[in-house]
């Protein structure tokens, strides 16, 4: 089993934006996110929400039938420590809707993914590599 760890944004990844309030679920987020977790992925979710709004997004998702692995935390009852700790997560990929290029869709996503796809912005668009034009190489490395 696979044991990398993804965080996970809420507002306008998993759900459509509609802060505070939850908003739709994304098409296929649920069912993409549940297959990643049954391969073996760990996954975190990692949002600016706090609070009721944060209990309210993790009941959603539980509703939907997803637990997350910890929430805005690297692990479940870790204790931060704004002293001794960054606020950046341990984790091995980062899913947000506010990338650089925009966010390209869950059946993307898991490509990418699981397929260590490999991916560049052009034309303010994300370009998974399967759908790169490929160029020819011009010299010895390049």
């Amino acid at each position: 089993m696979n044991n990398k760890k993804i965080a996970v944004d809420f507002d306008g990844t998993v759900v459509e934006d509609a802060y505070p309030a939850v908003g739709k679920a994304k098409i296929f987020a649920f069912e993409t996110l549940k297959k990643l977790q049954s391969e073996g992925y760990r996954l975190i979710l990692w949002t600016y929400r706090h609070g009721p709004a944060l209990e309210d997004a993790v009941e959603f998702c539980r509703k939907n039938g997803l637990e997350f692995y910890a929430v805005n935390s690297s692990f479940e009852g870790e204790v931060f420590d704004s002293a001794t700790q960054s606020r950046k997560i341990d984790a091995d990929w980062f899913i947000d809707d506010r990338n650089i290029g925009g966010f390209p869709g869950w059946g993307e996503i898991y490509n990418i993914i699981t397929e260590r796809i490999e991916f560049r912005v052009e034309g303010g668009e994300v370009l998974a590599y399967s759908k790169l034009k490929k160029e020819k190489k011009k010299g010895l490395f390049w």
